[in-house]
């Protein structure tokens, strides 16, 4: 089947009357499809698709599996409402005189602000402000609620422990590589893995000559944000003496630091890919 909306679900179901199910990226069998979107069409997409012997399949994941996934959409959802509101906060308190530096001291600040000088609101603004920052503070407090859950999740769960281990590996991207990633012999190499998530650079080749372009962006986008984020905070220490980072040091001598945050991250989730394959947690000696 195609691993589409759903697909993880009839696959469950089709596996327990007995069938073996494999799932394939809509995107890999498009090619095969003929002319039309007939459901006939599709199907015989299918089963060309399915024999032909490169062909990459997506791992049945548990309801627990998605559940986890599920709790990390639910947090981005929350995280990016969150920050809509903090931009329109900002926006209208600017428009009354009180602008204050970005960030969560910054946004501090302005609510501060905001409550010294809030007699000198119109009353429609007082309200409207109001609701503004009620709703930012129980977001936030969803959000830390919803990140306990995957914390927890994390510590119960015996790859994510062992990704913990990987430094710019946090419970948030643990959690989300083990869920997405229950299987990881369904790629042969740590770079497949890498490729897999779009941190590898979009090959633009012909006539022999090799031609790297920048990372292709196709895959996980969630994953991938999480590991560049890891990476980015391994930089801001990564002049300092230490033989673990010194891979990093030296590159940052030669590229600016966002393409160094980037390979950082694709190295990581080579790294991520190892520790989930073998089976072992993480061994800085390894990368010294």
């Amino acid at each position: 089947m195609e691993a589409c909306a759903t697909a993880h679900h009839w696959a469950r179901e089709l596996i327990k009357i007995g069938h073996t199910v494999k799932l394939m990226p809509p995107i890999y069998v498009k090619p095969y499809v003929k002319r039309g979107k007939t459901d006939a069409a599709d199907a015989g997409a299918i089963a060309e698709a399915v024999t032909r012997p490169t062909m990459r399949f997506v791992a049945v994941k548990t309801i627990y599996q998605q559940a986890v996934l599920m709790t990390h959409k639910v947090r981005e959802l929350l995280v990016r409402q969150r920050t809509a509101l903090i931009n329109a906060l900002r926006g209208h308190l600017a428009e009354f005189g009180i602008v204050a530096a970005q960030g969560l001291v910054g946004l501090k600040d302005a609510i501060a602000q905001f409550q010294t000088e809030r007699a000198n609101f119109p009353t429609m603004a007082q309200s409207a402000l109001r609701r503004l920052i009620e709703r930012i503070s129980q977001i936030t407090d969803e959000v830390r609620k919803t990140e306990k859950e995957i914390v927890a999740w994390c510590r119960a769960d015996a790859p994510s422990r062992r990704l913990i281990t990987i430094p710019g590996v946090g419970p948030i991207t643990a959690s989300a590589i083990s869920a997405s990633v229950p299987d990881p012999a369904l790629f042969r190499s740590g770079r497949q893995f890498a490729a897999w998530l779009g941190l590898t650079p979009k090959p633009h080749s012909s006539g022999g000559k090799e031609r790297l372009g920048r990372i292709s962006k196709q895959g996980d986008g969630s994953i991938r944000h999480l590991l560049v984020i890891g990476a980015t905070s391994m930089l801001r220490r990564a002049r300092e003496d230490n033989p673990g980072r010194a891979w990093a040091k030296q590159l940052l001598e030669r590229k600016p630091a966002r393409v160094v945050s980037v390979a950082l991250a694709n190295k990581t989730a080579r790294i991520a890919w190892a520790v989930l394959a073998r089976g072992e947690e993480f061994k800085a000696a390894a990368v010294a």
